[in-house]
């Protein structure tokens, strides 16, 4: 993997993209999920160009990993952009009275043009969007069950297939909960790395050890004091590579193999999953 970019694209994603087309003309708005870490490589620009000219809000999940600074510069980024953004956070609905909020203010003019017409109530409909791992079902199931509406409700629409379900996710809203999933195509291999720190991409494709070395090198640009503290590190000489980061962190923690060396396997395998769970702290890899 150190020399070959991570390069993943699922045959289903032709299939998955028709299936997305069609059911942007059931919907009023696109909530873009994007992960508050890497809100750069989780943006799928396969995933823009099919929702193109639809409404759209960007919601930053995953806030509570992140880095609370980094993540208000990247809303304002996009706000710069002309794109709405709120951080949100799936584990606890945090954010998510505020992305009706945005949403509502996104469709004024069209909620103000269904009451000129007599269709006051008229319930907004949204579909939820991002790439694998960017906690698109932990928000739609958060949604579903502390969207104010209380129990989900399921109901058939006419003309909808049968595959589409709809629900009320709060006072004014449905959702549309639509088979498949958006899997990007990673043509920069940064972008392709910063998926698969994150979980995005299968670890069972990777080079662990080569990804959480990279990683920890990141890391330590990013946020030397996090991984000091986290692998308790009193020094970290600069420019330290990556191998020898993940070997100083394996025996930190006594990852030792017979003979005295080092397993850095299981010490990569635990950088990743430490890295993912927030346990080095709140965390943005990509800055604004």
């Amino acid at each position: 993997m150190d020399s070959n970019p991570i390069n993943w694209f699922p045959g289903h994603m032709a299939k998955t993209r028709r299936k997305i087309t069609e059911d942007l003309k059931l919907i009023d708005l696109v909530v873009e999920l994007l992960d508050a870490r890497i809100p750069k490589s989780s943006a799928n620009p396969v995933l823009r160009e099919i929702i193109r000219s639809k409404p759209r809000v960007v919601a930053l999940n995953k806030a509570d990993l992140a880095d609370a600074g980094k993540t208000a510069q990247w809303v304002q980024r996009l706000k710069e952009q002309n794109l709405t953004a709120v951080p949100v956070e799936s584990k606890t609905g945090k954010g998510l009275p505020a992305l009706y909020g945005a949403i509502r203010e996104e469709l004024k003019d069209q909620t103000a043009a269904w009451a000129q017409k007599g269709m006051t109530g008229r319930p907004i409909r949204v579909m939820v969007l991002g790439v694998p791992n960017v906690g698109k079902s932990s928000i739609i199931n958060r949604m579903i069950l502390g969207g104010g509406a209380g129990k989900a409700e399921v109901r058939d629409k006419p003309g909808v297939t049968r595959q589409n379900r709809w629900f009320t996710v709060g006072k004014g809203f449905e959702l549309l909960d639509t088979p498949g999933v958006l899997w990007p195509k990673f043509e920069d291999p940064e972008v392709g790395e910063h998926l698969a720190y994150t979980g995005a991409v299968k670890d069972e494709i990777l080079d662990l050890e080569g990804l959480s070395s990279r990683l920890l090198e990141r890391l330590v640009k990013l946020y030397p004091q996090a991984v000091a503290s986290r692998y308790k590190l009193q020094q970290l000489p600069a420019g330290l590579p990556g191998h020898e980061l993940l070997e100083l962190v394996g025996r930190k923690r006594g990852m030792l193999v017979s003979g005295g060396g080092i397993d850095t396997e299981r010490a990569a395998v635990a950088v990743l999953d430490e890295f993912r769970g927030g346990k080095l702290g709140r965390i943005t890899l990509e800055w604004p």
